[in-house]
């Protein structure tokens, strides 16, 4: 087969190369000439495990390449993905549909034959439509079908999620158009894969609805880790005695700082924002946004609490700034609301991130960056853990607490257990829920 994907960011990248690895012949697409540039020299300008590799092993076996032009990318192709960005429109909580739209008119003006134009970024319920009607408005002659494939990638174990997916979700309405993403999908099919038929608003609303049950798991129970707080249990304990249930499952039940990325946050918002629109609130979903919001400010209030409740002229070493790990993704990560809220309170605040400060420098104006734990801890007052990188799971406790005038830990991942910090020389632990 033969795929054209409008946009390189994480959804169309590693699609866009799953696809080619697959061995069909795709080209990816973007306005940004830096962003072809790299790409072209080899370079991905997103860090996920593996992807650099198994991009070069396929532009080397001729499957895939990179361009600017998206008429000649279209001209020709068995399916057309759009995956571009549908970042959240300011003030109202509707996903901004710019640059979809903008995609489906290029995309029918430079369609020479018939192609399955495919929705992969997430959209809400309706837009394939709108984008069946961009299509022929730019090329009334066009011959083509529309498809919703929703992707449910997770950063940090994206590729291993596009050969090994849970379901892949195909929304047509057309025999022609199901054979194509068929065709297309085979080598999944072949391995015994789910892939589930649907129509297009459904297809729509699982991306939805999917997202927002997984942030709901999320606040809940770190809902539970505060009432834990207050009474005594540990929410260890209680995650695993609940995910041992198979109605519940253990996945997503771990106590944090609340959830952030390029999905949950968007998603949700956008999911209320559709239930407004047709009447129908989404009130659980609602107070899910309202929460997550109010567990981050929560976690401040930890650390001030354990700096003697004031930060002014403190130093704070914190440890992960990405929302999670294996990734540089800094899009709504708690860390954007908890670190800036250090450094307003006038804590002199130290960063370490093995993959963050490309985004982060800019995105954290005020700290000073570190390349590793142990050398950001001299002198410091207490250390922070925000994101649980594997780096920080095994540190020499030890030798932090020799390091710093007040030897202090908020581990807001719970990676350590509080005897064992307290026993390599902290005076003082606090964890989430314990």
């Amino acid at each position: 087969m033969r795929i054209a994907m409008i946009g390189t960011g994480y959804v169309g990248l590693v699609s866009g190369v799953c696809f080619s690895d697959f061995g069909h012949e795709v080209i990816c697409v973007d306005k940004d000439p830096a962003k072809i540039a790299a790409l072209q020299a080899g370079r991905t300008p997103i860090y996920e495990p593996g992807l650099e590799e198994l991009m070069a092993k396929n532009v080397a076996a001729g499957r895939l390449s990179f361009t600017l032009d998206l008429a000649a990318a279209v001209a020709g192709a068995d399916a057309v993905f759009i995956a571009v960005g549908t970042p959240t429109r300011r003030g109202s909580g509707h996903a901004d549909l710019t640059y979809v739209m903008a995609a489906a008119a290029e995309i029918g003006a430079a369609l020479t034959g018939y192609a399955v134009v495919v929705t992969k970024s997430t959209v809400p319920v309706g837009t394939n439509r709108a984008v069946a009607a961009a299509v022929a408005q730019a090329n009334p002659g066009a011959e083509f079908d529309v498809a919703s494939n929703p992707e449910f990638l997770r950063e940090g174990a994206a590729i291993d999620d596009f050969m090994r997916p849970d379901r892949v979700v195909i929304g047509a309405e057309t025999e022609r158009a199901k054979k194509v993403m068929g065709d297309i999908y085979r080598p999944l099919s072949l391995r015994e894969f789910p892939v589930v038929y649907t129509g297009l608003e459904s297809a729509e609303m699982i991306k939805y609805a999917a997202n927002a049950f997984l942030a709901t798991k999320i606040t809940f129970i770190n809902e539970i880790a505060a009432l834990c707080e207050k009474v005594g249990a540990d929410i260890k304990a209680v995650s695993k005695g609940m995910g041992m249930d198979g109605r519940i499952g253990n996945k997503f039940l771990h106590a944090g700082p609340g959830y952030g990325g390029s999905c949950f946050p968007k998603d949700t918002k956008a999911l209320a924002r559709i239930g407004q629109d047709h009447a129908v609130p989404m009130q659980i979903v609602e107070t899910v946004i309202k929460v997550n919001d109010e567990v981050k400010r929560r976690m401040i209030d930890k650390i001030e609490d354990l700096c003697d409740g004031h930060l002014r002229d403190k130093t704070i070493v914190v440890l992960g700034v990405t929302f999670k790990p294996n990734t540089d993704d800094m899009r709504d990560a708690p860390s954007l609301t908890i670190v800036p809220a250090l450094v307003g309170a006038g804590a002199k605040v130290r960063v370490v991130d093995p993959e963050g400060r490309r985004e982060g420098e800019e995105m954290l104006p005020g700290v000073v960056w570190s390349d590793n734990p142990y050398g950001a801890a001299n002198g410091a007052d207490l250390i922070v853990i925000l994101t649980e990188w594997n780096e920080f799971r095994a540190l020499d406790l030890g030798r932090l607490a020799k390091k710093m005038t007040h030897a202090r830990m908020a581990d807001l991942r719970n990676i350590y257990a509080a005897d064992e910090v307290r026993a390599a020389g902290f005076t003082d632990y606090v964890g989430v829920g314990r």
